[in-house]
Parts: C-alpha cells; structure tokens; sequence
C-alpha cells in the first residue's frame, strides 16, 4: 500500500524530471531547422537533402521505438527497469545534443553525412530515456484521478520546459552573439539542466511493486502481438499522431511567422510568454474539469477551442492582440488534448492487459515517441518544403517575400494542421472506448484473474 504522502512526493519527483528533457527536446525539434537555415546559412541544394535525410532519419527510427520499448519491459536490474535507461538516454543524448548544434567546417555531402550520423545517434538515445521516463507513470498508481494528478503535474513540468526554451532561446543566443558559438554554448547550458532535473526522477520515484505480478520476459513475437491486437492502443496511436503531425507543425513555423510575416522577430518570445502561460494554466485546472466532466466532453471542448483559434489566426491582421488571443484558445485547447492522449495511452496498459495476458508499459509507451517522431518528421518536411517553395529560405530580408510566399506558409502553418487535428478527434470520438466505467471492470476482472494486486485506497 502507497500512503497518501509517497504518491504526492512521487508525482513531484515524477514530473520534476522532464523539465530538462522538454528543454532539451524542445532546442532539437523546434529551432535545429533554425539553425541550420538561417545560423549556418545552408544553402537551398543542402537544405533539399537536409529536409529529406531528417525526414526519413525520423520515420527510420520511429520505427525502432517498439524494439525499445521490448528493451526496457525486458530489462532485469537492481535499480528497475526504467532507471537505467532513463539515465543512459539521457547522459549519451545530452552529449549528442551539443554536437548537433557544433559547427565541424563540412560543407556539402559532407556535413550531410556528418549530420545523419549524430541526428539518428540522439533520436536513438532520446527515445530510449523517454520511453523509459513516460512508462514508468502506470507503475506509479492505478487510480485514474491520481494518473490525472501525476500526468497534470508531469505536463505542466514539461511546458516549464518547453516554453522556458522557447522564450529565451532567442533573446539568450541574441546576447551570447548570435552566432554558432552562442548557439552550441546555449545548448550545452540546457543540457546540464536536463541531467540535473532528471536526478529528481532517478533518486526521488519509488515504483508501487503492489501492482504489478511478475511475469515472464516478453518475445518479439508478443511485442508485436501487444501493439497490433491492442485495438483501443491503434486508435489511440492514429488519433495521437493527427494531432502531433498538427502541432509540431504549428509550433515549427513559429520563429519563421514572426520573422517573416510579422516582421518583428522579438516579438515571438513575447508570443511565447502569452502562450506558455496560457497552456500551464489550462494544465493547472484540468484536475478541477476533470471531477465535473468526462473526458470525452473535455476532447470535444478542446477541440472547438484549438478550431476557433486556428480560424482566428489566420484571418487576422498582423495584431498583436488578435494574434495573442488565437494563440491562447489554440494552446489552452491543445494543452488539455496533450494530458487527455496520456491519459488515454495509460489507460490502454491495463486495457491491453485484460485483453492479451500481459502488461507491457514500455511496449505500449514506445508508441509516445513513435507518434511523436512521426509527427516531427512529417512537420519538418511540411516546413523545409513550405520554406523552399515560399522563397524563405532563399530570402536575405523579411522583405523579399512576396505575399504568395507567406500565403503559402500561412496555409502550411495553421489550415493544414487543422485537419490532421479535427480528424484525430473524429477517429477518437468514434473508435475509443475505455471510459471510467470500463476502466473500472477491467481493473476487477484483473485482480480476480491475479494479474494484478489491486491497491488498497
């Protein structure tokens, strides 16, 4: 039995440690193609083969991610199974991540292949510490609020992260010089934060060992059998990557907008700010929606939110205002369907459970990554197309865009991100059906198979 006091210290050690890694994630998935453009200035011949190796480098290793997630459910040790990845993935895709933002002289086929080697390096060792990181949670509790709880927490945490980097990126790699050197020394400094915070999660989270029954070491065979027979965990993937393949896209077009529509580059950390506030606060609250309504009628809401301020941004005039406030129904919305898919997948664990025989977290998480890899790297070739075909890229000043250029970004950035998001609802609303009172049966059915020790509240 867990009392009371050790799950709250859990849920804060938990969530404490993805403040660094979102910061880290966030400098690789959301300005590496900054970077690259318009810090190490490539040209459009290498920006072709760039947008295309990072494109397959992603979905090339998103296919690796359920291998890693076999890894880690196999994996025996004294300290868990997910402590030592979770320190292993971070320590090598730390080092790894300071190398993508190093200027080694190449030029041409050479940085190329230079590129592809470290780029594919960390997307390895970044899945393996967040597979291991995320499929830790349902160890944690079974109780779905308390899930809520930790999951709210742990979201906000990585939103302090995330948004941390977004704001300051900018205004710090500005006052270090701007230059290839003040980007690689940003990038080192958000790396030693990543290992500090993470000692939070390796030191501080104790595992509830009252959940789960010992079970024998899975074969890929039943690796592939959990991922394809566990229906409710595909359509919880399919609705998950609409909606990430929306939102990285949005989100990597954001220093660009600012830039080159706008035409007021300080004024995206200022967005930032609006937006980051905006989603802690939307996190902060779902505990207290949560209690008074399901968590269909929470999708259903955020989704009208993220569709009317999809609507409002595009259509408005280059005002702040008007801007800050689409941004804030975009973000609120999409802050709580960020928290509900966590939920989701959690929940698809002991689903998957009741309906295979086994419980396999880090199997079922290594779809997260997956999903979100998928969506970066279709995001990234959404946006290194747009900036290529727009003349963006090509661009020495804002002003050299033509207005077809940055219709065709705005198009890009906000329309086409909404229908992947509007049809990850439709797919949900349709397929998904593990409700609280589902939830609750599977949950009895397996403590009387003895899959399960049920906890006692």
């Amino acid at each position: 039995m867990m009392t009371k006091t050790k799950r709250n210290y859990n849920r804060y050690m938990f969530g404490l440690g993805t403040i660094g890694r979102d910061m880290l994630y966030a400098i690789v998935s959301m300005y590496l193609l900054f970077f690259l453009t318009d810090i190490l200035d490539l040209p459009d011949s290498t920006m072709w083969w760039m947008t295309g190796a990072m494109t397959m480098l992603r979905i090339f290793d998103a296919v690796n991610d359920p291998i890693m997630g076999f890894l880690v459910d196999n994996t025996r040790s004294r300290f868990g199974k997910f402590k030592p990845w979770i320190v292993l993935g971070g320590i090598v895709g730390g080092i790894l991540t300071v190398l993508l933002f190093f200027d080694f002289g190449l030029k041409g086929a050479g940085y190329v292949t230079m590129f592809v080697v470290i780029y594919l390096l960390w997307d390895l060792t970044y899945g393996a510490n967040d597979i291991a990181y995320w499929s830790m949670l349902p160890s944690l509790t079974l109780d779905q609020k308390e899930r809520e709880k930790t999951g709210s927490f742990a979201r906000i945490c990585a939103n302090i992260g995330l948004f941390t980097t977004v704001v300051a990126i900018l205004p710090v790699t500005n006052a270090l010089g701007g230059d290839k050197r003040a980007w690689q020394m940003t990038g080192i400094a958000i790396v030693l934060i990543t290992w500090a915070f993470l000692m939070f999660t390796v030191f501080g989270v104790k595992e509830d060992k009252n959940i789960n029954v010992k079970q024998e070491s899975t074969s890929l065979k039943e690796m592939f059998r959990i991922l394809f027979q566990n229906d409710q965990l595909l359509f919880t993937a399919i609705s998950m990557a609409l909606f990430m393949i929306g939102y990285c896209t949005t989100t990597a077009f954001g220093v660009y907008f600012f830039k080159y529509a706008f035409r007021n580059e300080g004024m995206y950390s200022v967005f930032a700010a609006i937006l980051g506030v905006s989603q802690l606060a939307a996190l902060s609250v779902f505990p207290l929606f949560s209690k008074k309504y399901d968590r269909k009628t929470l999708y259903t809401f955020s989704t009208i939110l993220v569709v009317a301020g999809y609507l409002v941004f595009f259509l408005s005039p280059m005002n702040m205002l008007v801007i800050g406030l689409s941004g804030i129904l975009i973000f609120a919305g999409e802050a709580f369907i960020q928290l509900l898919m966590l939920m989701f997948l959690t929940d698809t664990v002991e689903y998957g459970q009741w309906k295979l025989g086994r419980r396999n977290e880090s199997i079922t998480f290594s779809v997260q990554p997956f999903i979100n890899k998928i969506g970066g790297a279709i995001a990234n070739g959404i946006v290194g197309v747009t900036l290529i075909v727009s003349g963006i890229n090509a661009a020495s000043t804002p002003e050299e865009v033509t207005d077809s250029g940055l219709l065709i970004m705005k198009l890009a950035m906000l329309i086409l991100p909404l229908i992947f998001i509007v049809s990850g609802y439709m797919i949900y609303a349709k397929k998904f059906k593990i409700d609280q009172q589902m939830y609750d049966s599977i949950i009895s059915e397996l403590a009387a198979r003895g899959e399960i020790n049920k906890e006692q509240e």
